[in-house]
């Protein structure tokens, strides 16, 4: 599985600070620093021979993503790992792939709850300039299964066109801040066999109960989509173990 949220032939341009920070942050998830006591400024220069600017950089990244607290007295703690900002794309890039696993699943989780009822939020209320882009989306799905990486593009649009019709600013900041675990999510369920052509099926048919101002039908048409991209995603990694493990 892809952990980071580019494509697997993206380039990758890393600064010194952040290359640091994903080195250190490896290191607590592996129980490697166990004390909850981080290395400091001072600390960090000396290990990786970097300058106090790049170390103080280094802390700052850290404490962005809620992984550690620099207090008085320049005392860096680690922070509580529920804490930490799980939708920011770096720290899903650093994560081991089980962890992320477990993040999709928990994604799921929230989608399940909010999705259905921003559709039959969008289907009351919907203009019909956003039905058309929604059908305009349909048609690139249709013509986008063999190219997986431009579909998800699209399918991610087609989900926060939705979002945006349910007219609610913290619920699509909410799904939008998700966009990243989002996208690894379909990159292993658009690997399932004719995954893609079931994918537009399904967004027909929420489309389809958008189009007849239907909030119930819309509801049910999302939860329905929803469920089938868990089970593919619990069977797709089910996969990724197997072969995982053939390759010990």
């Amino acid at each position: 599985m892809q952990r980071g949220q580019e494509s697997p032939d993206a380039v990758k341009i890393r600064t010194l600070p952040v290359q640091v920070a994903a080195h250190l942050t490896r290191r607590i998830v592996s129980g490697e620093i166990e004390d909850g006591r981080a290395p400091s400024e001072l600390d960090i220069s000396q290990e990786f021979g970097v300058s106090r600017v790049v170390a103080r950089e280094t802390l700052k990244i850290l404490a962005s993503l809620d992984i550690v607290d620099v207090a008085q007295g320049r005392r860096v703690v680690v922070r509580p790992r529920a804490e930490w900002d799980y939708l920011s794309p770096l720290l899903i890039e650093w994560l081991p792939t089980e962890i992320v696993g477990e993040l999709l699943q928990e994604l799921h989780q929230m989608r399940a709850l909010l999705e259905p009822e921003l559709a039959a939020m969008a289907a009351a209320s919907i203009s019909d300039e956003t039905l058309d882009r929604l059908s305009d989306e349909i048609d690139r799905m249709s013509a986008l299964e063999a190219d997986p990486d431009a579909y998800l593009e699209v399918d991610h649009e087609f989900h926060m066109e939705i979002c945006r019709a349910a007219d609610n600013r913290i619920l699509d900041r909410i799904m939008y801040s998700a966009r990243w675990l989002g996208t690894a999510s379909r990159r292993i369920t658009n690997e399932a066999p004719a995954g893609l052509h079931r994918a537009t099926a399904e967004h027909t048919e929420i489309y389809e109960a958008l189009v007849a101002r239907d909030p119930a039908g819309a509801r049910a048409a999302m939860r329905r989509h929803l469920s089938n991209n868990y089970s593919t995603l619990l069977a797709e990694k089910g996969k990724q173990t197997k072969r995982a493990g053939r390759r010990r």
